[in-house]
């Protein structure tokens, strides 16, 4: 423990924006001082895949972030998952409303040529 404790003195000594540590402390002080720039989690491609498919293929049109969770094949971690549905959503692919996630993503080509061809009203 005295090792850790001067571990985390020589560090929190080093950063000035990190408090000073010398003292034991908890657990989450001290994993703030060896981790000090916290970063957002970053979804592997396989789990945007598919959380992707997972929307893709539902048989609601909408679904709430619970019923989604409990739909994928693997457990996904909340934060990852808000990741995935703002990437998905500023992708235009899914809309999030107060009631739930909608899919609305089309790769079918004859409705991309009638919203092109189509009149403005």
């Amino acid at each position: 423990m005295i090792l850790i404790s001067n571990f985390i003195h020589i560090i929190a000594s080093e950063n000035l924006k990190i408090k000073d540590y010398s003292k034991s402390t908890g657990d989450k002080e001290m994993i703030e001082v060896l981790n000090p720039n916290k970063s957002r989690p970053s979804p592997t491609l396989n789990t945007i895949l598919m959380v992707e498919d997972t929307l893709k293929n539902s048989l609601d049109n909408v679904v709430t972030i619970a019923e989604l969770k409990k739909m994928v094949p693997r457990q996904v971690n909340h934060n990852t998952l808000m990741v995935i549905l703002n990437y998905l959503e500023q992708g235009n692919k899914i809309v999030v409303g107060l009631k739930g996630i909608t899919w609305m993503h089309s790769r079918n080509e004859n409705l991309r040529k009638a919203v092109i061809q189509g009149l403005e009203l």
